[in-house]
């Protein structure tokens, strides 16, 4: 064999002793893993949020029409039963005109044994000619307000079948998405372990947990209350007392001012009035990301309080690292 020929046999024996190196093999950043499966996490947490709204509002609906209905057939019941006293009426007052209780103006005259009789006569044909009409009118009316009832009964039956269908549907989608959210907080979790201990640290650290001041008014009362939960520990779907995601934190600052929002950082993003984020001050809240699936409550212009995410406290950050921002919106002023 040549020497060339062996020196090749030898490359390819070496090569193919050599185990392959795969850049999918190597171990990924622990901390950009960990801040993708959060970023994953928060809007799987949004979504499940959102579709519990989205089921509540269905099972309300289903509510209003099954009672839409009950009322109609209780009307439609007492119009029937209407219905049948004033056929009754109606029939007895025409068996009254065949057995000659009614007479025309010339019968009564000439039966009349004096002229005061013959008033009588004509007063009684009256009253039995009103009686018959009003009857009649009575019973029409009750006809149409049965119709009526009925009709209403049924559209509400439909659209209590189509309410009840759809809340099935999404809590069929609820219960989906609740599982996939409980499997990425498994995979957060996991991805915290495995972060540099200064990493981990630094996540830990409440930050400035010291006094600030807020204006006066609802926006003020809302920070005040955010402001105290520093330190507090984040969870997927908490509202408080010492737990919160951050839609949580932010509804519970508001109602702790005494006005309602919604539940979701998407719903946030639509309420009070939008403002630029030059003109941003303290209350306001600023929702982050396209998917609007992260929300904060600004300390200042420079500043904003958040429950963050899985493995990090209720802290200050500054606003514009927290993440893009999506929506600005300030509920009063």
């Amino acid at each position: 064999m040549s020497r060339k020929l062996t020196r090749g046999f030898l490359v390819l024996v070496l090569l193919s002793a050599t185990p392959a190196v795969s850049l999918a093999a190597q171990p990924a950043d622990p901390a950009r893993a960990y801040a993708d499966l959060t970023a994953q996490a928060t809007k799987l947490n949004e979504e499940v949020l959102r579709a519990q709204e989205d089921l509540v509002q269905r099972r309300a609906e289903l509510d209003r029409a099954t009672a839409t209905v009950a009322a109609a057939q209780q009307i439609e019941r007492q119009a029937k039963a209407e219905e049948n006293d004033f056929r009754g009426q109606v029939d007895l007052i025409t068996q009254a005109s065949f057995e000659g209780a009614r007479f025309n103006q010339l019968s009564a005259l000439l039966v009349a044994d004096s002229q005061q009789d013959f008033l009588n006569r004509l007063e009684m044909m009256r009253i039995l000619a009103t009686d018959r009409a009003e009857s009649l009118a009575r019973l029409s009316g009750a006809v149409e307000k049965a119709r009526q009832a009925h009709q209403v009964a049924e559209t509400a039956r439909a659209r209590a079948a189509e309410a009840a269908a759809a809340a099935e549907k999404l809590k069929s989608d609820l219960d989906t998405r609740n599982q996939a959210l409980q499997a990425q907080i498994g995979d957060v979790r996991a991805a915290f372990t495995r972060l540099p201990a200064p990493v981990a640290s630094r996540l830990r650290d409440p930050g400035d947990r010291s006094r600030i001041s807020v204006p006066a008014g609802t926006a003020g009362l809302a920070l005040a209350f955010a402001l105290e939960q520093r330190g507090d520990e984040y969870n997927y779907g908490s509202t408080g007392l010492d737990r919160w995601d951050c839609a949580g934190l932010t509804m519970k600052a508001y109602e702790a001012a005494g006005y309602t929002i919604p539940r979701t950082s998407g719903g946030q993003a639509s309420v009070g009035r939008a403002v630029t984020r030059a003109e941003v001050r303290a209350g306001d809240l600023i929702v982050y990301y396209a998917s609007r699936s992260h929300v904060a409550l600004a300390v200042d212009n420079a500043r904003a309080v958040h429950a963050s995410t899985e493995g990090q406290p209720v802290k200050i950050a500054p606003i514009d690292a927290i993440g893009p921002i999506s929506a600005i919106r300030r509920i009063e002023g």
